[in-house]
């Protein structure tokens, strides 16, 4: 396993980017720092100039701030993001028929603010945990109408 993309191994540049700002490296993660000359491209001009990807979300998990760049005529644009009735930013690309925003709850344990994906109706996409609670419930439902129908489930 490897801990970075790689274009020559992938065969296509990705489409999204999601970037989990880190104190450390804000500014960078911003397109806020100068590239030194003899040094590689700073993290923004490879997403920006390199892999020209579409879109370049930032998450600041630390304030719950989402950012999302766009790229218009080979530069980064800041988007306005939509809000929603609970009033949490939302991005929709509609290339990918996708959208992300923020979304509060618990996962794993923990209840804060997560980036989560949502559909075309607005619906946020189903976590492995969220499809195997429904599919559980739709089992508990047909057994108790078997049941109900004085059918033993264990004998069919």
């Amino acid at each position: 396993m490897r801990l970075s993309y790689v274009l020559w191994q992938e065969g296509v540049s990705p489409f999204v980017v999601v970037e989990l700002l880190s104190p450390g490296t804000e500014k960078e993660d911003l397109g806020e720092t100068e590239r030194v000359p003899g040094q590689p491209p700073t993290k923004w001009e490879v997403y920006e100039q390199v892999l020209r990807v579409p879109y370049y979300v930032v998450f600041d998990r630390y304030v719950n701030r989402l950012r999302v760049f766009v790229l218009q005529a080979g530069r980064y644009q800041e988007m306005t993001l939509e809000q929603t009735s609970s009033e949490q930013p939302r991005v929709w690309m509609p290339e990918l028929k996708l959208g992300l925003g923020m979304w509060e709850g618990e996962s794993q344990g923990i209840t804060r603010r997560w980036l989560r994906w949502y559909g075309e109706d607005g619906e946020w996409v189903a976590t492995e945990a969220e499809k195997a609670s429904q599919a559980q419930g739709k089992l508990d439902s047909l057994l108790a109408k078997l049941k109900a129908a004085r059918i033993d489930p264990e004998k069919l």
